[in-house]
């Protein structure tokens, strides 16, 4: 393009291009910037000498992930727990806003919108002590008024690492289906009316609307969302496993994920290559995870793929 063309469009668009400018700026210094901190990740850092100034490690800091006695399952738990929180919350989420669309009363609308999307908005220290007045053994609402109704003995919640992959599964959809469920009702509400009005007069009911108009046109939406989530499979949230959990080491069995075990790891050792290794591996396997399961997609069907 010349560039009298280029400063013509430059001049034409000038007021958008200053309203692209906080965010340009924001993406460039909280996003770009600090990627060049991935060299911290092969460095033996030094505080004396500095970043740069340090001593290349090579590929050694990688190693405290893979040699650990812990490896196997940090990345089970990990993995199971992002699979099992991405299929409940789709399901719920999407259940959730058909159920909200189906609501006439304005009023009441808003209010059940405000209502499921208030637990996204507590933080997870909140939370963490939210649960923790459910489950303690000294004055836990289920020990104390739940299980005595069905004659059961109280439990020492934070000691029994079988019952926390239920707990956590309830927390994180708790927390999260409102808000995605928003997102899928925004989806929702923008088809046409017309495809349902055409339905009914063919004789179809809910069921038939919802499987066979709402999940196919929103998929597109579905599919994002989903791409968004695998992409962090290898990461958890922090603070449910490590605030909610009340950071119990007798239920670590259950509980440990990779970065509540680099963060211990970070608290004991100091080490900063090493969490910033552990922290560029579980970026680099979601990059690769987002384009495999979008070059899937996009084999299935192109116009559903993010890109």
């Amino acid at each position: 393009m010349p560039n009298s063309s280029i400063w013509k469009s430059f001049r034409k668009y000038k007021v958008l291009l200053l309203m692209l400018l906080p965010g340009f700026l924001y993406l460039l210094l909280n996003n770009y910037l600090p990627m060049f901190g991935v060299v911290i990740a092969f460095k033996n850092i030094n505080y004396a000498q500095g970043i740069w100034g340090s001593d290349w490690n090579g590929f050694k800091n990688f190693e405290f992930l893979f040699r650990t006695e812990d490896a196997y399952i940090i990345t089970r738990n990990t993995i199971l727990y992002n699979l099992t929180f991405i299929v409940i919350n789709l399901v719920g989420a999407v259940t959730l806003a058909v159920l909200l669309n189906e609501i006439r009363a304005r009023l009441a609308a808003r209010l059940y919108q405000s209502l499921i999307l208030l637990p996204y908005l507590f933080s997870t220290v909140i939370v963490g002590y939210l649960v923790y007045a459910f489950l303690s053994a000294d004055f836990g609402f289920l020990n104390h008024r739940v299980l005595p109704l069905f004659g059961m003995e109280p439990l020492v919640w934070y000691s029994e690492a079988k019952v926390w992959p239920y707990i956590l599964v309830i927390v994180n959809t708790w927390k999260s289906v409102g808000y995605l469920s928003i997102i899928y009702l925004a989806a929702i509400v923008g088809l046409e009316k017309e495809y349902y009005e055409a339905s009914r007069i063919d004789g179809a009911n809910k069921w038939h609307q919802f499987s066979r108009i709402t999940i196919p046109l929103i998929s597109p939406v579905i599919v994002i969302m989903t791409l968004l989530q695998v992409g962090r499979i290898f990461n958890s949230d922090f603070g449910l496993f490590y605030q909610v959990t009340m950071n119990s080491g007798s239920i670590l069995r259950t509980t440990n994920v990779i970065d509540t075990y680099v963060y211990r790891a970070l608290i004991q050792l100091g080490d900063i290559g090493m969490s910033s290794a552990a922290g560029l591996f579980q970026s680099v396997v979601g990059f690769v995870l987002v384009l495999s399961v979008n070059l899937i997609v996009r084999k299935i069907n192109k116009d559903n793929a993010l890109f």
